[in-house]
């Protein structure tokens, strides 16, 4: 019987630990040693006694993530460890700004070969040159923009 609480308590623990250091792996190690518990209960008092830690395992573990997800985030040590905003741009710089800039003439301000940056207009940008390397100082012409990056070919091309 003690061997069935120490895993059943050592269990909880590990739930309760996954709060502190995300990953998965403590709540995964905590529910396989609920699960052993249940096992060795089985194993020791039969159906009866196995179906009662099946039962008491699940209200436990319901309690850890009630007390995790519902009442540990309105804690002051809650809202420091759940986050409470949202990244809500856009990862690309050039989703809808590019189309402004296609077609326009770029100075490149560093070699590029083929990354490199070019200056429009006074703003600084990072390209790519289809045409391979291209010096620093050369004129070219942007033909397109993907993720980060404008890409570029020389004009003379």
């Amino acid at each position: 019987m003690t061997l069935i609480i120490t895993f059943f308590l050592l269990g909880i623990m590990m739930l309760i630990a996954e709060v502190i250091v995300p990953g998965g792996v403590l709540g995964l190690i905590g529910g396989l040693l609920m699960l052993i518990g249940t096992v060795f209960s089985y194993i020791e008092f039969g159906l009866n006694g196995g179906g009662l830690a099946l039962l008491a395992a699940a209200l436990l573990s319901a309690i850890a993530f009630s007390i995790e997800f519902l009442i540990l985030r309105k804690t002051k040590m809650g809202r420091r460890l759940f986050l409470s905003s949202e990244v809500t741009s856009q990862a690309s710089l050039f989703s809808d700004d590019a189309k402004k800039w296609i077609g326009c003439e770029a100075l490149a301000i560093s070699a590029l070969a083929p990354t490199g940056y070019v200056m429009i207009d006074n703003q600084r940008f990072e390209a790519f040159s289809q045409s391979g390397f291209t010096a620093s100082g050369e004129r070219l012409k942007v033909i397109g923009a993907d993720n980060f990056r404008l890409i570029v070919t020389n004009t003379t091309s």
